[in-house]
């Protein structure tokens, strides 16, 4: 039989049985959908553009109401769009919905069959590996990594001088220079090391490709022992990628740890996220960490801060191109705080409240991710009168809630000042305990631990590429889904040393 007819085959009737058991419950509602021609037509495209599920959201939710159910697997996937539904699932019901779905064929062998922080299944090693992160990214520990923040932004401003120099009066592009930047930030954070240009050129090169490849390897999470047969090509693809990433990272972990064994007569090093990893026990028999889940682990700290951070940078310095007021309002308020030439420090940053409304403007108008990760709940649950199954995924529409008009007055307006007042008094929850207005970091149990981190990161190159530079550029608006919500036309700007003004 051609290979290809025997995988729909076996696809139509494993997606038909399926479908039939959950059919039998009380699914939130749903446009109908046909098993394996609804689940492989939307396979085929959310391979290429996963974007394409919010507005077909958005045209179901006057029909079906503000829970709704997609077959768009061969598992249900639950679509809560409200704020209030969010707040009861994630904060009222927090310990319900702190779980993760059964990890898909591509997830487990980047992630260690779900042996990381953000894939691990809620119980005692999610407990554990969130009590370890929090070890290393405490908002009391950040200080001691200010080096490590001083280190990246000189190499970002290097980066940009040259570029600007080699420009003449042209407008130059500068995501890469961004991302570098916080590559090299989050590489000292979990490596302990200010590593050379080419050592992170090879970080780099290895996250991008697990990264830009993601959605794409979705086609091999259907009937993945077949798929090995029929998309062979990509299977090998993939499973070198992760080769390829293990062959640069662990030799760092080793490092690291040969490093650690050696420390006498030598000068206390940071406390790195590796550091942190090496003497864990994992529960379930105190084993150690394998090597193949510190690789995990540690993909997972640097993927996590940088292409997070490298969106919402991007996106903050073209709303302040783009708005001159915006930008004349930081350097006030940034020459008001800091002496000329003094570095700016984290007590300096807590001392800027526009410049943290700026942060979380940029934040709510343009959230890095559009969903959370999915949840799932750790039994089978009644919520709102409907049933959510236990393996079903549970997805959040955080940039429909960040732009609801009943939440937020002209919201697809980027107005820092919406948050001033709530940034001066420090009444602003951005982390949703008493309601969820937006959620960038998610909310409840699972939100994202490094929330502190991230916003210290943002707050502090916000501030200095101000400072240092006066910036302009053409600013196209326009989005374009990948791993994150980027740019569709990446920035391009032309800055000026702010020295040579004055």
């Amino acid at each position: 039989m051609d290979p290809w007819l025997l995988f729909i085959t076996i696809l139509c009737i494993s997606a038909s049985l399926f479908s039939l058991f959950f059919h039998t419950k009380n699914l939130p509602p749903g446009p109908p959908t046909i098993p394996i021609i609804g689940t492989f037509s939307w396979l085929l495209k959310s391979s290429k553009d996963f974007s394409s599920i919010e507005p077909l959201l958005r045209q179901l939710r006057p029909k079906y109401g503000p829970i709704l159910t997609l077959h768009i697997g061969y598992r249900p996937a639950i679509f809560i769009t409200t704020h209030e539904a969010a707040h009861r699932a994630l904060v009222q019901s927090g310990s319900l919905f702190a779980s993760r779905p059964p990890a898909l064929e591509t997830t487990r062998i980047f992630f260690s069959n779900q042996h990381t922080l953000s894939t691990a299944p809620y119980g005692s090693l999610w407990r554990l590996l969130r009590r370890n992160f929090m070890s290393v990214t405490h908002p009391s520990r950040l200080r001691l990594y200010s080096h490590g923040r001083k280190w990246a932004f000189e190499i970002l401003k290097k980066k940009l001088v040259e570029e600007a120099e080699s420009s003449d009066v042209k407008a130059f592009p500068v995501v890469d220079h961004f991302q570098r930047a916080m590559f090299c930030l989050l590489a000292y954070l979990c490596f302990g090391e200010n590593f050379e240009e080419k050592v992170i050129r090879e970080i780099e090169t290895v996250q991008r490709a697990s990264l830009t490849n993601f959605i794409r390897f979705n086609l091999l999470n259907f009937m993945p022992k077949l798929g090995k047969i029929v998309f062979r090509r990509m299977w090998k693809e993939l499973l070198q990628i992760r080769r390829d990433q293990e062959s640069v990272l662990l030799p760092l972990i080793k490092a690291r740890q040969a490093k650690n064994r050696n420390i006498m007569n030598k000068e206390e090093p940071i406390f790195s996220y590796v550091d942190s990893l090496l003497d864990l026990r994992l529960p379930g028999g105190e084993r150690e960490i394998s090597d193949g889940e510190l690789v995990s682990l540690c993909s997972e700290f640097i993927n996590g801060g940088t292409d997070t951070s490298t969106t919402t940078l991007q996106w903050a310095m073209a709303n302040i191109i783009k708005q001159e007021n915006i930008q004349n309002k930081l350097l006030k308020e940034i020459n008001a705080v800091t002496e000329e030439g003094s570095e700016i420090q984290e007590k300096d940053l807590k001392r800027m409240p526009y410049l943290k409304a700026v942060v979380l403007e940029t934040l709510r108008r343009h959230p890095p991710g559009h969903f959370i990760l999915p949840r799932a709940v750790t039994e089978d649950v009644k919520f709102d009168g409907y049933d959510i199954p236990k393996n079903a995924m549970v997805n959040f529409t955080v940039a429909d809630m960040a732009w609801d008009p009943k939440v937020w007055e002209d919201p697809m307006e980027f107005k820092p000042e919406r948050f001033m007042r709530n940034v001066e008094e420090e009444v602003f929850d951005i982390r949703g305990v008493r309601e969820i207005k937006m959620m960038p970091f998610g909310a409840g149990r699972r939100i994202c631990p490094a929330i502190s981190m991230a916003l210290l990161h943002l707050e502090y190159f916000v501030a200095n590429l101000v400072r240092e530079f006066e910036w302009s550029g053409e600013v196209d608006l326009s989005e374009n889904q990948e791993f994150t919500t980027v740019m569709k036309n990446p920035l391009r700007v032309r800055i000026t040393p702010r020295k040579l003004l004055s």
